[in-house]
């Protein structure tokens, strides 16, 4: 089995504590550089048209989005299903690292996305909201338990945090779970720095 993907990418993180939580060993990481490495970056389509990290390889089977690779491990592994509130706040999770990682690539094209454009209006106030909403369900409990979910949050802002994309410092309780998670098995070897 392999992991293609890259350190930086907060998705493909993910799934490298999920296999580490998982205790699977029997994997293999291919850290791509998609954006720099011609061969890499026909690597990763020949294994998903999408062009996005990650995607898995497993014998004949390639799973596309770190999302339905989970699924996949989780049912592989015979692991509990999410329940529907826990799905929620993946959903989140994901689209608050789909706007970050929107404005980004933005950044690195050049423009200014500080700028009063609707785009870049939609993806900050998408943001600020979803870190809003997180913060409240880490108060209510919800990630108290080192699962799929909470293992995404933590990379989602760890990552924030690296890429200075947004400044969740004001939203105490993030804050202390992005500190208190930190000491999680495997999160000092993924770390992208």
């Amino acid at each position: 089995m392999k992991l293609l993907g890259s350190t930086t990418s907060p998705f493909v993180r993910r799934l490298r504590l999920y296999f580490i939580q998982l205790n699977v060993t029997d994997f293999d990481f291919v850290n791509l550089d998609i954006f720099g490495s011609t061969d890499d970056r026909k690597l990763l389509t020949e294994n998903n048209p999408a062009q996005k990290v990650p995607a898995l390889v497993d014998e004949e089977q390639c799973i596309y989005d770190s999302r339905v690779i989970f699924r996949y491990l989780s049912e592989k592994y015979q692991q509990p299903s999410l329940s529907w509130p826990q799905e929620n706040l993946l959903t989140l999770i994901d689209a608050a690292n789909d706007s970050l990682i929107s404005l980004l690539l933005l950044k690195k094209s050049g423009l200014d996305t500080s700028k009063d454009q609707f785009f870049f209006n939609l993806q900050h106030e998408r943001v600020e909201k979803i870190f809003s909403v997180l913060a409240q369900s880490v108060k209510n409990g919800e990630f108290e338990q080192w699962h799929y979910p909470a293992i995404c949050l933590y990379c989602l802002l760890d990552w924030t945090e690296f890429r200075q994309l947004y400044d969740f410092n004001p939203l105490v309780d993030l804050v202390k779970f992005h500190r208190e998670s930190a000491n999680n098995e495997g999160v000092s070897k993924t770390d992208p720095r």
